[in-house]
């Protein structure tokens, strides 16, 4: 997506300050059961992409301190959610998109995050989907089934036609797999035909066979938002949203993680029910006239505690003032803990 102008206040969360990358909960009785990191919009721009210097597309930079930093907290995320646009992409031409396919899944695959064994979790987003007309395209699903395999964590999704009246197989690009007690669900939101589209039908029918198998957390994890920041018109189509946003309040699910706006906010549309989480300030440039308590890039760590209390928290490093692509040594932009809320629902 262009950057967007973000001329109107965002909803600001209290902050609480960390000064390192281990978990600051209260001291109570309660603690940690697992946790996940999000992070989506880890792109650079159109013009500094250069396929022999960086064959992604990719910040490297911010990337390489988003893995670094995950692989140090304590404890450590069972999985790392990539929401999206990790590459440049928008490429028409399948070869060259399966190039930079696997040019970051072979540099994820070398980071502290794999070889501490935390689970990297791929999502698709619209600059690997999309072709230069902005549209979804069958070739680019296909080269994301193969050259990120290791990263595809199901293959019960959806196939071509069914209620969602799907133009190709969906099944490893919009899926679901358990861990614990949390139920999660990975979600194409760009399939082929329909754009800004996520399959509505099947989804309301997978969180509804979770709650009845006794899942207790549903955590759907998409790159377009349902509901994108400042009323924007970025995330999934009105109706589609509409569908998918009842059947997640109807169960109750604390939260629909997100990214293709580049910055973290937080949303509640309806007061007290499901949460919209948007984190996509990965590394690509960020949203002008943000506030300066939202100019950060960083990821998102959502923890589900043993009570059962679902906090998020989002860890945030200053952009580099020599440009967003620069290096940025942690001694100089340390990462520390920028916004927090409970998102636990509260019957």
């Amino acid at each position: 997506m262009s950057t967007r102008n973000f001329g109107a206040a965002t909803t600001i969360v209290a902050a609480l300050l960390c000064a390192t990358l281990v978990s600051c909960f209260k001291k109570d009785n309660d603690t940690v059961d697992y946790s996940f990191v999000v992070v989506g919009g880890c792109r650079v721009d159109k013009a500094d992409t250069n396929t022999t210097l960086n064959p992604s597309g990719a910040n490297v930079a911010e990337l390489d301190r988003t893995l670094e930093d995950v692989a140090q907290l304590d404890p450590k995320p069972a999985y790392v959610f990539f929401a999206g646009d990790m590459i440049y992409g928008y490429e028409p031409d399948t070869a060259k998109l399966g190039r930079m396919f696997a040019a970051w899944r072979d540099h994820v695959q070398q980071s502290p995050v794999v070889k501490a064994g935390i689970k990297v979790v791929a999502v698709t987003g619209n600059h690997e989907m999309q072709d230069t007309d902005r549209k979804s395209f069958a070739g680019a699903e296909m080269a994301w089934e193969r050259e990120m395999s290791p990263f595809i964590y199901g293959d019960n999704g959806p196939h071509a036609g069914g209620l969602d009246s799907l133009t190709t197989d969906q099944s490893k690009l919009t899926y679901s797999f358990n861990y614990k007690d949390a139920h999660f669900i990975v979600l194409n939101t760009d399939p082929v035909g329909q754009d800004s589209h996520i399959p509505a039908h099947w989804v309301a029918d997978d969180i509804t066979a979770a709650r009845k198998a006794g899942a207790k957390h549903i955590f759907p994890i998409g790159h377009k938002p349902a509901f994108a920041p400042d009323g924007g018109t970025e995330g999934l189509t009105f109706g589609n949203r509409s569908d998918l946003w009842q059947s997640l309040e109807n169960n109750h699910v604390e939260a629909m993680l997100a990214s293709h706006v580049h910055v973290f906010w937080p949303f509640q549309p309806h007061h007290a029910k499901t949460w919209m989480l948007v984190g996509g300030n990965g590394g690509t440039q960020l949203e002008k006239n943000l506030p300066p308590n939202k100019q950060y890039f960083g990821f998102t760590l959502v923890t589900v505690m043993k009570s059962g209390r679902v906090i998020v928290k989002s860890y945030g490093r200053d952009v580099p003032k020599e440009g967003y692509a620069a290096v940025a040594a942690s001694s100089k932009y340390p990462t520390t803990v920028r916004d927090s809320l409970d998102v636990t629902w509260k019957d």
